[in-house]
């Protein structure tokens, strides 16, 4: 009697048509398992790479145009979108699976994210299935009970005062996380800043890594502290923060007046890997009075490994961790925890106490966890980690992390002995975490070394790079991201994430394969160069 079909009220009009369409989850989960089976396969290119113009004639061909304007855009509500079917629907979702990025597979090292774990997928699937809000017991009961027990796993890994106690919670991304940490430093060190706005109040300033994520600038931003107000501290040959140059930074603030109140350190920086002394820093954050954040989004999974998590060291006495498990630990996009060692400040800094969400007479109302955030909808994220780690254990957890150290080892090794049997390859820094920075020497610019380089020889290679990874985006294989920093003309950045399905074969064969490109690609610049000066 209640089945769907047999509700009158349901067949309203376009009813039919909603009914079909519980069909439509089915049918593109089976596309989704058969793409999964196939992202080890390296034969498959990594990005089948098109304009965007060419994109959207495959899909206007195909039936299922990209645009939801039609012709009669601008003319009211109504403007020209009818409905599709679910094989048009469908042949979307194949589309959308043949020209997207493969991010899962093995040659996939373009960013500090990589392929998400099978277990992290369907429960990002249930997420999306159960479609609730994490900010109450009352609409979220099981959700809520497991978020706070990733947050006593996770402080529990960290240690020291965060295995006694803990405030947390998960956030849209890592850049959301350090904005907490900010912001509840900002919200500590001046506490009518919440009433009185920070007009009038102590000219605050902050201090980051000159080798930090850009996520602080913004933040400051946000927060209304200004980039004026975040002081660059500098770092030494490794990208480390230099400890003297923060605390002379601290020192030359206080001298002007103004108010030091934060310093956010980093566990693995984006390009180079450092991880800052935690322990030195700590030390001076201490004497001076200032909240030690740690950015970990990166580098904290060292954190769950016996053999790397010496790098952390110190961070277990911060005030604040950010952790984003959707980087090495495989968790799907988006999974970022955020962990304080001072209970109850996120909600006294954050609450609004909304009477018709937030009910102190209500069932459970103590578990509610929305007020202590700085938004209203909240999604799972932790649930993608929770069914990781219950999948994995903390021995496939520590294994995964182990393996992306490994890796980097390895190619490294690869590449100092390639500079010594012919100066093909030359690391740009010691590797880091898991990342391997590198330029690939053509053979007729070798020899180069930093250290004794020419200006010209620098010009030379900086053109490399790029010239590399365009083709290789061409030819849809491994997507490696490419800079220059720190003066350093243009290099590649290998970063190992989530690495369980690459093998060192996977690296012997890519340097192969880039080698060669690298000579094609210079020639056929310096032919074109040629002919242009003819």
């Amino acid at each position: 009697a209640n089945r769907i079909d047999q509700q009158p009220e349901f067949f309203s009009e376009g009813g039919v048509a909603e009914l079909a369409r519980l069909e439509l989850p089915g049918e593109v989960a089976g596309k989704l398992c058969a793409y999964l089976a196939t992202l080890q396969d390296t034969a498959e290119p990594v990005i089948r790479l098109s304009s965007p113009e060419a994109l959207r004639k495959v899909f206007r061909e195909a039936g299922i145009a990209l645009e939801l304007l039609g012709p009669g855009a601008g003319a009211g509500p109504s403007s020209g979108q009818e409905p599709s079917s679910n094989d048009a629907l469908v042949k979307a979702v194949e589309l959308l699976l043949q020209y997207s990025v493969r991010t899962g597979s093995p040659l996939f090292f373009n960013q500090l994210y990589a392929r998400a774990d099978p277990a992290a997928i369907a429960a990002d699937w249930v997420v999306a299935a159960t479609n609730t809000n994490c900010f109450t017991y009352e609409v979220a009961p099981v959700f809520t009970l497991m978020e706070a027990e990733v947050m006593r796993k996770i402080a529990e890994v960290i240690g020291g005062e965060y295995a006694r106690s803990h405030d947390g919670l998960f956030c849209p991304g890592g850049s959301i996380s350090n904005l907490y940490a900010m912001h509840l430093a900002h919200h500590s060190a001046d506490p009518d800043l919440a009433t009185r706005g920070a007009s009038g109040g102590p000219r605050c300033v902050a201090f980051v890594s000159d080798q930090c994520h850009y996520s602080f600038l913004k933040s400051a931003r946000v927060i209304g502290l200004g980039s004026d107000n975040l002081i660059s501290v500098g770092s030494d040959s490794r990208g480390r923060m230099i400890p003297e140059a923060l605390e002379e930074a601290v020192l030359h603030a206080k001298s002007q007046g103004f108010k030091p109140f934060f310093v956010g350190a980093t566990a693995g920086t984006t390009v180079l890997g450092a991880y800052d002394p935690f322990d030195k820093i700590d030390t001076i954050c201490k004497r001076h009075g200032l909240w030690h954040h740690v950015d970990a989004c990166w580098g904290g999974g060292a954190l769950l490994s016996e053999r790397h998590r010496h790098n952390m060291l110190g961070a277990e006495k911060a005030d604040s961790l950010a952790w984003n498990p959707h980087k090495m630990s495989g968790a799907c996009l988006q999974c970022s925890a955020f962990i304080t060692r001072h209970v109850g400040l996120l909600a006294k800094t954050n609450s609004a106490k909304a009477a018709y969400l937030f009910q102190p007479d209500k069932l459970y109302s103590d578990l509610d966890v929305g007020d202590k955030t700085i938004q209203c909808g909240r999604k799972p994220d932790m649930f993608k980690l929770w069914l990781l780690w219950k999948a994995k254990g903390d021995v496939g957890m520590q294994r995964t992390v182990d393996h992306c150290f490994a890796l980097a080892a390895f190619m490294a090794e690869r590449l100092r002995e390639a500079s010594t049997s012919n100066g093909a390859w030359e690391l740009v820094y010691e590797p880091s975490c898991s990342n391997v920075c590198f330029w690939y020497v053509p053979e007729r610019m070798r020899p180069f070394k930093w250290e004794s380089a020419t200006q010209e020889q620098k010009d030379e290679i900086h053109k490399v790079a790029p010239l590399m990874k365009n083709e290789m985006q061409r030819r849809g294989d491994a997507l490696i991201g490419f800079q220059a920093i720190n003066g350093r003309p243009n290099f590649f950045r290998m970063v190992f994430a989530a690495a369980d399905t690459v093998r060192e074969e996977d690296i012997v064969l890519l340097l192969e394969r880039m080698a060669a490109m690298g000579e094609d690609e210079v020639a056929k610049a310096d032919a074109e160069a040629r002919r242009s000066a003819a």
